[in-house]
């Protein structure tokens, strides 16, 4: 009995709450949401979370190995790359795959939604390559958080 009381609770906290991580300002957030084509030689990358589950959670981004931030719900972050590259985005986890290794065009942006999985006992999180159209709707509804604090890794 305690162990589903236990299994309940968990489930319970992992789909309420809010994580709340360090937003930039406003301005900053509407500029970026101005899906501008990104500075020469490169490629732009949208990593946004709009997930239902898991608001409690944190989960961090990595570009090519570096930290670009710690999401929470409703947040994007965006960040410039060297394009006509390969370049994995990563994700912490605690179960299953959590890579998205891409090669991006020079001169276009992308759209990369991170998505929360729930287990048993914990929640994973999962990146996916979302198109742009669609992209741009999903991001235009969130926030821009602030780069560069990772917990992990």
């Amino acid at each position: 009995m305690k162990i589903g009381a236990l299994v309940i609770l968990t489930a319970t906290l992992l789909v309420t709450g809010c994580a709340s991580v360090d937003m930039a300002t406003k301005e900053e957030s509407a500029k970026a949401k101005e899906f501008n084509a990104p500075s020469a030689n490169n490629a732009g990358i949208y990593v946004y979370r709009n997930s239902i589950l898991g608001q409690a959670l944190k989960k961090d981004i990595w570009i090519d190995g570096k930290c670009i931030g710690e999401s929470a719900p409703s947040v994007f972050f965006y960040a410039e790359v060297e394009g006509g590259k390969s370049h994995k985005i990563d994700t912490e986890s605690e179960f299953s795959p959590n890579t998205l290794e891409l090669t991006l065009d020079t001169g276009k942006n992308y759209f990369i939604r991170q998505y929360i999985k729930m287990g048993a006992l914990v929640a994973g999180a999962g990146v996916e390559q979302i198109a742009e159209e669609q992209g741009k709707l999903d991001v235009a509804k969130l926030e821009l958080a602030k780069q560069g604090k990772c917990s992990a890794k």
